[in-house]
């Protein structure tokens, strides 16, 4: 919005010229969402407790969870909030790539919030059913990829991925890219909601990984920075820093409220869609390997609860005294709070490993 009606008037007034930079747009978008979560999550939350939209905790869980029952829950939409809303004011709404990733977000959103729905509203034991959220997200892969078919620019209409640490080097992907697109949606969506298991740990990595694809799209979407590193340049994609930012913003605002002890959960309607939309950012410009690399906490997070999942049904034994792992090391006596700093650590090394990559081309 900004961006459609101030910029024009930079030939009158020159200040208006800074909304021509992606910089000062996304710093806007930042502090925009931040704002906006700290000033409306506290009167979300109380409206979640008034009536009465509350977590109900595992009984198989780890015992000192039982004392978070109660706790508020679907404060997702005050993430979701916190994104779109800047990202409308901020963002340049003709392009491609943000109209995009908004529609993700919508769309896990509303996916996200009919889970939690059923379950903490309608007393659902396992909220939507397994296959119809499988279906959301294989359908929003099979749409994404039409998106992408028909209205991206040409350079992002092929099936390619950049290769990490190799320099003029993408993977082709052929008729598997359908295929690829649905996995990594609805496997960092899933992922996300896995990881979302301790006081700020999701949501906090969550915005290491947005600063992180904020970075990639702004060089991605600059032809001398893209060119330097020797990286697909993806006219448009640069747009998406805004959006990023927009994220980053509404991260910290929810981790106001959801750092240990936490006033309000994410629940699915958060983890389905952060994690949902980092998976098609990744798409979007084409970093679907790196954010392997990018998400590796998350990776570790999915890989633990296969392999004890595997492990029981095989040998009948566990590999790790809980899964998700993080509730591993609950179990071995770390306190929660060392935990969740700890992971944020490592998605910190891991953030730091995937950008260096791009020297290393």
């Amino acid at each position: 919005m900004f961006y459609e009606y101030l910029y024009p008037l930079a030939d009158q007034f020159s200040v208006f010229n800074l909304f021509r930079y992606i910089t000062f747009r996304t710093a806007g978008a930042m502090v925009t969402a931040l704002i906006i979560c700290l000033i409306f999550g506290g009167f979300f939350v109380n409206l979640l407790k008034k009536y009465q939209i509350k977590e109900t905790i595992r009984k198989d869980g780890p015992e000192s969870h039982q004392s978070k029952a109660g706790t508020p829950s679907m404060g997702g939409l005050i993430i979701i909030m916190g994104i779109i809303v800047p990202t409308l004011l901020w963002a340049d709404m003709r392009n491609f790539f943000v109209l995009t990733a908004l529609v993700v977000t919508v769309w896990l959103g509303v996916l996200g919030f009919v889970d939690d729905y059923l379950k903490i509203v309608k007393k659902s034991k396992k909220g939507l059913v397994g296959r119809f959220k499988l279906f959301g997200q294989i359908s929003l892969g099979l749409l994404v990829w039409l998106i992408i078919a028909q209205f991206a620019p040409e350079e992002a209409r092929y099936s390619f991925s950049i290769a990490p640490f190799f320099k003029d080097h993408v993977i082709a992907w052929g008729a598997l890219y359908v295929p690829l697109i649905i996995v990594v949606i609805t496997g960092t969506s899933n992922a996300v909601n896995l990881t979302d298991g301790l006081d700020g740990l999701a949501i906090g990595l969550c915005g290491i990984c947005f600063l992180t694809l904020a970075a990639l799209a702004y060089i991605t979407g600059r032809f001398d920075y893209s060119q330097y590193l020797q990286m697909e340049f993806l006219p448009g994609a640069g747009e998406l820093t805004v959006y990023c930012g927009a994220a980053v913003g509404a991260s910290l605002g929810f981790l106001w409220f959801n750092s240990n002890p936490a006033e309000v959960f994410m629940g699915d309607t958060g983890a389905l869609t952060l994690g949902g939309v980092i998976g098609v950012l990744a798409i979007l410009l084409k970093q679907e390997l790196l954010l392997m690399i990018l998400g590796g906490v998350f990776v570790i997070e999915a890989l633990s609860v296969i392999l004890q999942v595997g492990s029981y049904k095989l040998r009948g034994k566990r590999i790790f005294k809980m899964a998700p792992i993080h509730h591993h090391f609950e179990l071995l006596g770390w306190p929660e709070q060392k935990v969740v700093v700890r992971f944020w650590i490592l998605g910190a090394l891991f953030a730091m490993l995937a950008l260096s990559t791009l020297k290393i081309r």
